[in-house]
């Protein structure tokens, strides 16, 4: 079993990040979280546990975090709420848990793997999502919880603009605010995948969605194939971006099916969804996937992701910016 290579990637969004964007305390403090978020995850591979625990363990880290557009630093809704989305997925079955548009559970990721494991549905979302999680004693908070100042200042902004619903501004809102430029966007969703020393990968995503949704609206985040998808005849992906194009081109279930069925390798099948397939529909946004045999691909088509792998080395690396490799071993 050890001679079975483990593999992680962990994303936190993805958009028009160039430096400069980001004061130096910043940048450190979001690599810091990037870092012990693969970490959390890559401690339960080497212990050989499984890939399902590493990306919901990864995952949680970053959901705890205000620098991310997930738990508890979810965007607001049209009316100053949150309503959080999840999913995750099991290469070896294909079993999958998803919840969308729920308002209490601390950490939505966890949700969504009591939905895979504790019921016999893959998706529920709303109220009775939220009765669910109570009924399965999930840890709850107030809806108030995920608040964050940056968030309330977006989403007041926003609505000051005519309150339409917005994709996540540009990380230049964390200098103080200034005007975002129309091409200036970051999707915060969230995500994680992995393989363990048992051949099996596993793909889990989160988000707040998008600053001021209005009629509960739902993304790719929560939708198996198109922002999650983990089965181990191919790849574990988890995407970040538009939504509503990442659904219309079903991006997480082709990139799996160009490598079954038209046997294409991990790298190109990435680089054709997401520069291609995608970027032809004007989906701005990227992936991370890993596939059985170790390969680990992060693909993005805008100027920034922010990213953490284990390179085959055992290494650990953290970026944000398009040309950036932080190496912390």
């Amino acid at each position: 079993m050890n001679d079975v290579p483990i593999a992680m990637a962990i994303h936190g969004g993805a958009g028009v990040l160039t430096p400069g964007l980001l004061t130096t305390q910043d940048e450190s403090d979001i690599h810091e979280t990037l870092r012990r978020a693969l970490d959390a995850g890559q401690q339960i591979l080497e212990a050989g546990g499984s890939s399902l625990d590493a990306v919901e363990a990864s995952v949680a880290v970053l959901e705890d975090s205000p620098w991310f557009n997930a738990g508890k630093g979810a965007v607001f809704t049209d009316d100053g709420r949150h309503e959080l989305d999840a999913a995750i997925m099991r290469g070896s079955d294909r079993n999958a848990g998803a919840i969308a548009g729920v308002h209490h559970v601390r950490n939505p990721i966890r949700g969504a793997r009591a939905v895979m494991e504790c019921s016999e549905h893959v998706m529920l979302i709303g109220e009775g999502a939220d009765r669910f999680l109570v009924e399965h004693q999930l840890p709850q908070v107030a809806n108030d919880w995920y608040d964050t100042e940056l968030r309330r200042r977006q989403w007041q902004d926003n609505r000051l603009k005519g309150g339409a619903p917005t994709l996540e501004p540009s990380e230049a809102d964390h200098r103080g605010g200034q005007d975002d430029p129309a091409p200036g966007h970051k999707f915060g969703t969230v995500g994680a995948v992995a393989l363990d020393r048992h051949g099996h990968v596993a793909a889990a995503t989160s988000t707040g969605g998008i600053t001021n949704k209005r009629y509960s609206r739902v993304g790719d985040t929560p939708l198996i194939g198109a922002g999650t998808w983990a089965d181990d005849r191919s790849a574990a992906i988890s995407a970040t971006g538009h939504g509503e194009y990442f659904i219309r081109a079903a991006v997480a279930h082709d990139i799996a099916a160009r490598m079954r069925h038209a046997g294409k390798d991990l790298e190109a099948a990435c680089h054709e969804v997401v520069f291609q397939e995608l970027k032809a529909l004007g989906g701005q946004g990227g992936i991370i996937a890993v596939s059985p045999a170790g390969d680990t691909q992060l693909v993005f088509n805008t100027p920034g992701m922010y990213r953490a792998w284990r390179d085959r080395q055992g290494r650990r690396h953290t970026a944000i910016y398009a040309k950036d490799d932080r190496v912390h071993d």
